[in-house]
């Protein structure tokens, strides 16, 4: 069997075969891949069951296992994804400038894909699916590690996606590894290796940075906040703060933090803790909270820098939005952040002053998803200013090349005091 080494750098042919690939033919691949995932679906279910076993056997904590379940209806929606992202434009070859420097003598910067980017992800099939369809939605080949967890699934996922697209993608363009040492090799492969990207913690991404010479987009832990303003509709604000952490937990985008103002307090608190009640939430909440919230337990400094990832929330009141801002700008994690509020005045100044991927207003953090966005899905949600930021899709995975043409025209006709003006004419582009 070739080394680890060896089946990277054929991903790299890979690559280029997908990279010249016609949109036809990726499209096609991705609606085969779907086919395949419902067709093959009791296969894949029997081998994530056999995953859920080992990990409750090994004692995995019930939000892990939301995530590590494969069910029919994630099934559906992995399916329903890929088939939308197979309807979205190209991204390859798109003009996102044109210029005439000189009559005839024209400039492009044009998209094209990135190469080979390896994903290592937590122990989600379903982010295995998105993953490996944007991918090859975008023509770039694809070393793919998930959590340990979801070992067995991985595997099937990985063969049925490579199987199904075999008659379009003659070339080996998605590899699956498993264990840490292929990571620890993978991350020396710098030559080989365009890109990664790790999803989880803040130590495991800093981790991640330490050991390679590969880019990095980081992608780090999701400590949300929701804002509610003195001047926020009460009833609305419950319903955001609830839908923020009920709707789905284990997500990255849930909320994990939520700030109060003074003046709403009094009459949002005590709504909240009802319907939070309701829902099994359990509140960590400051001394101001515990007034208005008699069954909130007290919270403590690192409530207020925990990713609880399940039914519990830290609550705090602040005396002001500065306040609020800066509560964030220090606890948080630049993922994903809310203000719910009537205005304008505070919605401008918290857009302005959130240093966060996604920044919202009067709507629930767990808009914060590519899908949700319009983008087919997500590598995930990067927390970097570099390169691409918030929801990755398919523009995150594309890099750019400048493209000119002339007609023999050398730089010494433009040098010099008699040298020719250029004229940088910008030109239309699609």
């Amino acid at each position: 069997m070739a080394s680890l080494e060896e089946r990277i750098r054929n991903l790299r042919k890979g690559a280029l075969v997908l990279s010249l690939s016609s949109d036809d033919t990726r499209r096609n691949a991705l609606i085969a891949v779907a086919d395949a995932l419902l067709s093959r679906k009791d296969e894949i279910k029997a081998a994530n069951a056999a995953d859920i076993e080992r990990a409750k056997e090994k004692g995995v904590q019930p939000a892990l296992l939301h995530r590590l379940a494969f069910t029919d209806d994630k099934i559906a929606s992995a399916v329903k994804g890929l088939r939308e992202l197979s309807s979205l434009p190209d991204p390859v070859g798109r003009v996102r400038e044109k210029r005439e420097l000189d009559p005839g003598f024209v400039l492009e910067k044009m998209t094209f894909p990135i190469g080979v980017i390896a994903m290592i992800f937590e122990a989600r099939p379903d982010a295995l699916v998105q993953i490996a369809g944007l991918a090859l939605r975008s023509g770039n080949a694809v070393v793919l590690k998930g959590g340990s967890e979801a070992e067995a699934s991985n595997r099937v996922l990985v063969e049925i996606i490579r199987e199904a697209t075999a008659p379009y993608i003659n070339a080996e363009w998605i590899l699956g590894i498993e264990s840490h040492a292929d990571v620890s090799a993978m991350l020396r492969l710098d030559k080989d290796i365009d890109l990664v990207i790790p999803r989880g913690s803040n130590s495991f991404v800093r981790y991640v940075m330490d050991h390679t010479h590969i880019p990095v987009i980081g992608h780090s832990d999701g400590i949300c906040s929701v804002y509610v303003d003195a001047f926020a509709d009460i009833d609305m604000a419950v319903r955001i703060a609830v839908d923020s952490k009920v709707q789905y937990p284990a997500a990255c985008n849930a909320v994990e933090t939520i700030l109060v103002h003074k003046d709403a307090a009094p009459a949002f608190l005590p709504r909240l803790g009802e319907a939070f009640k309701a829902e099994g939430v359990l509140i960590h909440g400051d001394d101001e909270t515990r007034k208005h919230i008699p069954g909130a337990v007290a919270a403590s400094e690192a409530d207020f820098h925990t990713e609880f990832l399940g039914l519990e929330c830290a609550v705090k009141v602040v005396s002001s939005i500065e306040e609020a801002i800066c509560h964030i700008a220090e606890h948080g994690s630049h993922h994903t952040d809310a203000i719910v509020t009537m205005s304008e005045e505070s919605r401008k100044l918290f857009f302005r002053s959130v240093d966060s991927a996604d920044v919202f207003c009067n709507c629930s953090t767990r808009f914060a998803d590519g899908f949700r966005f319009g983008l087919g899905a997500e590598v995930g949600i990067s927390t970097s200013k570099i390169h691409a930021r918030g929801p990755v899709g398919l523009d995150g995975l594309m890099t750019t090349k400048w493209l000119l043409s002339g007609n023999g025209e050398i730089v010494s006709d433009y040098s010099g005091p008699d040298g020719k003006p250029f004229h940088h004419k910008e030109l239309p582009h699609a």
